[in-house]
C-alpha cells in the first residue's frame, strides 16, 4: 500500500495542476461570451440529468459553493430523468431566453447537441460536466473523469482479484439505445483494464463474448442497460442471473447501479460467490467497499468538475480565456483513485481514508 504521506503530496501536485490549467493557460480561446466586468454578476443555468442522482446532488452544491465566490447567480435545471435529452433542450432554450451568460451542462445524449450550438450561437459559454461531447467541440470545454482511466482502474482491479479463475462477466451499462461517452469510456476502459481485446473502442458489444484475458479465460455473460439507477441495476441484474447463474465478475456504470445489482445478488444467494466493481466514489460508495458489497470502485470528483466550471464561465465572461485541455486528452481531467480494502499491488485508497475524499 502507498504511504499516506505519498499520496497527501501526490493529491496536492495533482490540485496544483488542475488549478494551474485554469490559472496559467494563456493559448485557449477567448468565447463570444466576455464583456461583463469584475463587480457584475454572471448568470449561469447549471443542467444536470436528474435532481436525484447523489452524483449530481454533488455538483450543484459544489457549483452553489463556487459560485458565492466568484458572483455567479446559478439557476438549476434538470431532465424528469437521466436520458431526458427533450427536457434538457428546454432548460437550455429557458437560459438564452433569460439572457444568461454561460450553460454548465451534463449532456443526456447527442440529441441536445443542435441546442448547445444555438446557445453558443447567441453568446453564452458552455462548458460541459462529467459526459465529454463527441466531437468535444459541441461545448467550449468540459471538465470531466477520464472515464476510460477508470474503467481501466478497476478492469485491472477485477483482474487481479479473479488470480486465473474463469470470468464469467456482466456488464451493466447506462444505455443500450445511444451513444454517451461515460458509458462508452468506462465500459471499453474496465475491459482493457481486464486485458480484453475491444475490437472498436468507439463501439460498445463489439468485443468477443468468450476468449482470454490477462489472467485467464473469460465470457461476458450478458451486456443490459440500467439508466445509471438503483432500480435499473437491480433489474438488469436479475435478468442476467436469469441468463447465467455462474456469473462471477459484474461492471456497473456507477454506485447506484452497482447498489442494485447488489440487492438482487443478495437475493440470490451469491453475494460471496459475486465481485461487483463500480466508478463513483461516492461516500455512499466507499461505504459499500468497506462493507465487502462493492468490491471496488474508482472515486471521481463531481465537486472539483462543478467548481471548476464556475470559475470558468466566470472568468470567460469577464474577459479570460478558456484553458487548455489535458494534455493528450481533449477535456480537463479532474482525476481518480481507486478505492478498495486491498489494492492487490495497484496503488489504491483503503476505504477509511477515501471517507475524507469522496466527492471532494
Amino acid at each position: 500500500m502507498v504511504s499516506q504521506t505519498w499520496k497527501k503530496a501526490a493529491a496536492l501536485i495533482g490540485a496544483a495542476a488542475l488549478v494551474g490549467s485554469l490559472s496559467a493557460c494563456t493559448t485557449g480561446q477567448t468565447t463570444p461570451g466576455a464583456g461583463k466586468g469584475e463587480d457584475d454578476t454572471v448568470n449561469v443555468t447549471l443542467i444536470l440529468k436528474d435532481l436525484v442522482n447523489p452524483f449530481f446532488v454533488a455538483l450543484e452544491e459544489g457549483a452553489q459553493n463556487q459560485a458565492e465566490k466568484d458572483d455567479v447567480k446559478i439557476t438549476v435545471e434538470a431532465g424528469s430523468k437521466d436520458g431526458d435529452e427533450q427536457g434538457q433542450i428546454q432548460a437550455i432554450e429557458n437560459a438564452i431566453t433569460r439572457g444568461d451568460d454561460g450553460i454548465l451542462i451534463l449532456p443526456s445524449g447527442p440529441g441536445v447537441y443542435d441546442a448547445i450550438e444555438k446557445a453558443r450561437d447567441a453568446g453564452l459559454v458552455v462548458i460541459g460536466l462529467d459526459t465529454p461531447t463527441d466531437p468535444a467541440d459541441v461545448v467550449d470545454m468540459t471538465f470531466a473523469t477520464d472515464n476510460f482511466a477508470a474503467g481501466q482502474q478497476i478492469g485491472e482491479w477485477a483482474a487481479k482479484k479473479l488470480d486465473g479463475e474463469h470470468a464469467v462477466i456482466a456488464l451493466l451499462d447506462q444505455f443500450n439505445d445511444r451513444v454517451i461517452q461515460t458509458d462508452l469510456n468506462r465500459d471499453q476502459g474496465f475491459l482493457t483494464g481486464m486485458g480484453i481485446d475491444t475490437a472498436d473502442k468507439g463501439k460498445n458489444g463489439d468485443e468477443a463474448k468468450t476468449g482470454d484475458y490477462s489472467g485467464g479465460t473469460y465470457e461476458i455473460a450478458c451486456q443490459e442497460p440500467t439508466t445509471g439507477a438503483q432500480d435499473g441495476g437491480r433489474t438488469a441484474m436479475e435478468n442476467c442471473l436469469s441468463a447465467n447463474g455462474d456469473i462471477n465478475l459484474v461492471y456497473t456504470i456507477n454506485e447506484p447501479a452497482a447498489e442494485g445489482a447488489a440487492a438482487a445478488i443478495e437475493a440470490a444467494g451469491l453475494s460471496d460467490k459475486i465481485t461487483i466493481v463500480s466508478i463513483d466514489g461516492a461516500c455512499a460508495g466507499v461505504d459499500l467497499v468497506a462493507s465487502g458489497k462493492l468490491g471496488a470502485t474508482s472515486m471521481q470528483f463531481p465537486v472539483a468538475m462543478a467548481e471548476k466550471g464556475v470559475e470558468t464561465i466566470a472568468s470567460v465572461v469577464r474577459g479570460g480565456k478558456i484553458p487548455a485541455p489535458s494534455e493528450g486528452l481533449e477535456f480537463v481531467n479532474t482525476g481518480t483513485e481507486l478505492v478498495a480494502a486491498d489494492g492487490l499491488g495497484l496503488t489504491f485508497t483503503a476505504p477509511d481514508a477515501a471517507t475524507s475524499t469522496c466527492w471532494g
